[in-house]
């Protein structure tokens, strides 16, 4: 018997990882976040299997419906939205597994940042403008460390994710601004991978009076960062027909050099 905590992506069902499709097929007790996961996600489930929203239950209660299945030997398909490493709330869940005895393994997803940046059509990381992306959130009821503060990772000037943090944009314009500029680009992306999907784009003079408008409110995320509107980057070293390296050597083989998983 096996725990999977399965990173299902932003929403859009299409983006949810091949492993964790076939895990869910496979498993007889399947346990997802339904505040922030959509149905579709659970299209292929098996049609006898025990499904749970877990969103009205506390840890406890969530714990107790694996401690059941454990006792029966039967594996669970824990589902949580984007990717679970990155505030899927896995961590407190999987110390209490390994208390218990109880295995467990984490399936990646397709992580809101990366959806995000995908619908905006943009790359967060441009030669010579941005090589660094921070994923931080704004502090609200969870408290943020003191060194993580967003004064003292913009002063990075890093291409930033921030999540969970809409409803304090004001906030955040304010803390930027002396770091990024008044010009700096931003994009508020309203629930990525969801058929109503949208996006906002200005800058830290401007996005929040267009967000206001908007009137979002929650389950949005905030990229700021000169990568999203520059056009002025160097293109890279990897694609440059003057550097050779050992995939595009100066003689080039009959047989292009291939990478596999295994040896041959």
């Amino acid at each position: 018997m096996t725990v999977y905590f399965i990173g299902a992506g932003p929403g859009d069902p299409d983006l949810l990882t091949i492993k964790g499709q076939r895990i869910i097929q496979r498993s007889p007790v399947i346990l997802y976040a339904g505040s922030l996961v959509p149905e579709e996600i659970l299209a292929q489930a098996n049609a006898a299997a025990e499904i749970t929203d877990t969103a009205p239950l506390n840890l406890d209660e969530i714990l107790e419906l694996i401690v059941n299945a454990h006792a029966r030997g039967l594996d669970v398909a824990r589902i949580h939205s984007g990717d679970p490493s990155i505030y899927g709330a896995i961590g407190e869940q999987i110390r209490r597994l390994q208390a218990l005895a109880i295995p467990f393994e984490v399936i990646p997803g397709v992580t809101s940042t990366s959806a995000a940046a995908a619908m905006l059509g943009k790359e967060l990381t441009l030669s010579g403008v941005s090589q660094t992306v921070i994923l931080t959130r704004y502090a609200g009821k969870t408290p943020m460390p003191e060194q993580e503060n967003l004064v003292s990772l913009a002063q990075h000037g890093a291409t930033l994710a921030i999540h969970l943090g809409v409803t304090r944009l004001h906030q955040i314009v304010e803390d930027l601004t002396p770091h990024y500029g008044s010009d700096c680009p931003v994009a508020v992306c309203y629930r990525v991978g969801w058929p109503d999907q949208q996006h906002i784009l200005g800058t830290l003079a401007d996005i929040v009076e267009q967000v206001r408008a908007a009137k979002i409110t929650r389950t949005a995320l905030i990229l700021v960062g000169r990568v999203l509107a520059s056009d002025d980057f160097n293109e890279s070293y990897l694609y440059d027909a003057a550097q050779a390296h050992i995939y595009r050597p100066k003689v080039k083989p009959a047989t292009p050099r291939k990478v596999r998983r295994t040896q041959a």
